[in-house]
């Protein structure tokens, strides 16, 4: 048997090479994207992958083996190319199934190493007997050649393993692919060298029908290199085109991770077997928690954080929506530093591909806006400075009340206003008010039962209460009376001591109204009626009180014609000096002639005025009107003495009392001196304050003198203070002078104590010669009365000789 010695066609070896090369690069591209490809998808990657690489290193050997010439023709037999064709496609697989999996341990990485290295040696010694020749093989070079085969496995496992990560350089890959592709021509053609070819007479018998050519075999593997090369850029191009993919997939990825990581809301991860997969940094804040605390573990693991009630709240509230479908809804948990957050609660279904994966659940911290919404609530149905019920509430109650009730059961609606309130919210201003409320208020409440009573605040000074538990009016009397006892206990205000009243209107259901606005407005009808009585106490609705309510609203719409139309008359009461009854003034007076209710005393509107605040203008013009009489009086020659007018409380507190009454004379052209300004101790709220209006007036020339002493409240230490000129004794102590020691001696003190701070005083309400009397004994020497005359028109105070009435009664 002769031994040969072949050639090599060193372009063929070039090509073998570059074919290995190529193999080895798709080998390489394709484990990222096998890596990262999920499903059907991934099952494609591989099988071409295992086609793709398998037929490179066959090509490369098959290359290799046209490479060698021998001096005789070569055949080769059909199966055994084949299957030297299927092996290496098999053992690539299998390589490249287990570099792509999520864990490649050394111990995996070394099985599939040597299965990869077999699989090459079995595909090389296959090929190598599909040769129509005998062959032998040098044992050492065979054993060098199965260590390189093993060493170039374990290389391209472990290039396949670190290249698999997407975004490496394509030039790592090209060196990668150079060094893996010379590994495995190194191992063919060390095996080449081991081998030895024999010539027999086999070798020159003709080629049987199951063995191929050396040309037929160049076709096939031609066609087969140039299947790997198109593929091979077919890979490529996908795999730019899925790099591309990835990168934007990625670049998502990460947009969503920061928006999760950096997201204000708390975003809780569970999948669908109730797992928590993830927690981000602002739900472990808001519940003072840690990563692994809860990562990995089941969804009761939040139970902690609630109390066991609201934890089957919303379990059911989880296990009632509809699979696949968000919820929403409100909870709350309890801090690990024991604070209780409200959170808001969004459950969102996740899926990939059409299959339910699991959940988002968002939480938002709505502790604030629940806390707000408390607020807003609260001061829905509460007043804000007191924090008792307001109208809105009080009204709802009573309607609630009446409900109940159904006419079996009794109730009653108390309605009060603070007397002269008004006078302290202006001489002393808001913030004094607000306290002064607060005040009483607390009084009130501590003279009720909460539990029977329901102590409402409607607005300024008007409070309200509903009675819903008593067994007779004598205890709703006696709740009305403790309270207006209470109510005239003196308040202390920026140093000073201050007396209020209150009037309460009493209306009882069902007796008094059947439904809730009828009750309150009898009851508040029941309240003016007490305090056009004179105040300070209480009075339950009566029928007639209707008819005084309607009698206000007609008298107040009539009051804004009245000067319009010449309705509004001032008329005088003298003022004189005793002995010999001297002319030394007159008061003016004013009336309302109604053109259809006749005569209206001033006792019926002007509480009107006030509390519409008609007072102000209706001031202003008799104010006019007794300027411009008296004036016209002195250019008439009658006597030249002052004539006085009353000033309201609203008028005193203007800010521009001063340059009104100035404005005023220079119009009618009165001398100030001959103008009398009367106010009441009531207006005195804070001395300071009013000393201070009343030096402006003194300066402007004009006289001012105190109305009604001994009636008010007001500290007596200012009375030396006050630029006054006279003192009023108050009628009231004058009509009882006849009858009542103490009467005697409260004017005797007056008198005394005018005098001895050298002012005038004069009595009002002189009705009887005894009681001018009684008052001449005490010096008191200047009077104004029925006993003198009834105030009248001005035309009626003189006769008309035009002299002046010097003699009493006249």
């Amino acid at each position: 048997m002769e031994t040969v010695q072949g050639t090599y066609n060193l372009g063929l070896v070039v090509v073998s090479c570059i074919i290995s090369v190529l193999a080895s690069y798709a080998a390489l591209n394709l484990a990222g994207r096998i890596h990262t490809a999920r499903g059907k998808l991934r099952s494609f990657w591989l099988a071409g992958g295992a086609v793709s690489m398998g037929l490179g290193i066959w090509s490369m050997h098959f290359v290799g083996m046209l490479a060698l010439k021998l001096p005789m023709q070569m055949t080769y037999s059909i199966p055994l190319v084949l299957l030297s064709m299927i092996i290496p496609i098999v053992v690539s697989f299998i390589a490249l199934w287990t570099v792509t999996r999520k864990k490649l341990t050394l111990r995996a990485l070394l099985i599939g190493g040597l299965l990869l290295a077999s699989g090459v040696v079995d595909m090389h010694y296959t090929g190598m007997a599909a040769m129509a020749m005998k062959i032998t093989y040098d044992p050492r070079l065979v054993a060098l050649s199965v260590l390189i085969a093993v060493t170039a496995s374990l290389a391209a496992l472990a290039l396949m393993r670190e290249l698999r990560q997407e975004g490496r350089h394509i030039l790592i890959k090209l060196a990668s692919a150079v060094i893996m592709g010379t590994a495995i021509a190194g191992m063919h053609y060390t095996g080449m060298a081991a081998a030895s070819f024999h010539i027999h007479e086999h070798n020159l018998a003709a080629m049987s029908a199951n063995q191929v050519n050396t040309e037929s075999l160049a076709l096939i593997i031609a066609l087969s290199s140039l299947l790997l090369i198109g593929f091979t850029i077919y890979g490529a191009f996908m795999n730019s085109r899925l790099n591309l993919k990835d990168k934007m997939i990625r670049r998502q990825e990460k947009w969503y991770r920061a928006l999760y990581e950096n997201n204000a809301d708390g975003i809780l991860s569970i999948d669908t077997a109730g797992l928590i997969t993830d927690m981000n940094p602002a739900l472990l804040e808001l519940t003072g928690s840690r990563r692994e605390d809860f990562i990995g573990k089941p969804i009761m693991a939040i139970q902690r954080f609630f109390e066991p009630a609201v934890y089957r709240e919303i379990r059911n509230q989880h296990a009632s929506a509809r699979e696949g479908s968000s919820i929403a809804y409100e909870t709350r948990i309890k801090h690990p530093d024991g604070q209780s957050i409200h959170l808001s609660v969004v459950s969102i279904p996740v899926s990939l591909d059409g299959e339910a994966t699991g959940s988002h659940i968002i939480v938002r911290d709505i502790t604030e806006q629940k806390q707000n919404q408390a607020t807003v609530e609260h001061l829905a149905y509460h007043d804000e400075l007191t924090s008792l019920p307001n109208r809105r509430q009080f009204n709802s109650l009573v309607e609630e009340r009446i409900r109940g009730a159904q006419g079996t059961k009794r109730l009653a609606v108390m309605v009060m206003d603070i007397d002269r309130f008004k006078m302290i919210n202006d001489s002393l201003g808001h913030a004094y008010g607000d306290a002064f409320l607060q005040k009483v208020s607390q009084r009130i409440g501590e003279v009720i039962r909460p539990e029977k009573v329901t102590l409402s605040r409607m607005g300024g000074d008007e409070f309200a209460l509903l009675y819903h538990s008593f067994d007779s009016d004598e205890e709703v009397e006696q709740l009305a009376q403790r309270i207006v006892s209470v109510i005239q206990v003196p308040y202390t205000l920026k140093d000073s001591d201050f007396y209020v009243s209150a009037s309460i209107g009493i209306a009882v259901y069902p007796e008094h109204g059947e439904d809730r606005d009828e009750l309150i407005k009898n009851a508040d009808s029941a309240m003016y009626e007490v305090k056009r009585g004179g105040k300070n106490g209480y009075r339950f609705y009566s029928a007639e009180l209707d008819e005084e309510l309607l009698f206000k609203i007609e008298i107040e719409a009539d009051l804004h014609r009245a000067i319009d139309r010449g309705e509004l008359e001032v008329h005088y009461q003298p003022q004189y000096r005793m002995p010999g009854s001297l002319l030394i003034g007159m008061e003016a007076l004013l009336r309302w002639n109604h053109p259809v209710r006749g005569m209206i005393p001033p006792g019926r509107f002007i509480p009107i005025a006030e509390e519409s605040g008609q007072i102000m203008e209706i001031g202003r013009w008799v104010l006019r009107e007794a300027c411009r009489q008296a004036k016209a009086w002195h250019d008439e020659g009658q006597p030249k003495v002052p004539v006085s007018v009353n000033l309201s409380t609203q008028q005193f507190h203007q800010p521009d009392l001063e340059f009104e009454i100035e404005r005023i004379l220079v119009e009618t052209g009165l001398d100030p001196e001959y103008l009398e300004l009367e106010i009441t101790e009531s207006m005195m709220l804070d001395p300071t304050i009013s000393i201070a209006i009343m030096d402006r007036l003194s300066r402007l020339g004009i006289r001012l003198s105190l109305d009604d002493f001994g009636t008010g409240y007001s500290s007596l230490s200012y009375l030396s203070m006050l630029p006054i000129s006279r003192l009023k004794i108050d009628r009231s102590f004058v009509m009882r002078l006849e009858e009542s020691g103490n009467e005697r001696a409260i004017v005797t003190t007056i008198i005394a104590m005018a005098k001895s701070l050298g002012l005038d005083v004069i009595a009002e309400g002189i009705e009887t010669e005894k009681q001018l009397d009684i008052l001449t004994s005490q010096r008191c020497l200047d009077f104004q009365g029925y006993y003198f005359g009834r105030p009248v028109p001005p035309d009626d105070l003189f006769p008309d000789e035009r002299q002046p009435v010097t003699e009493r009664g006249a």
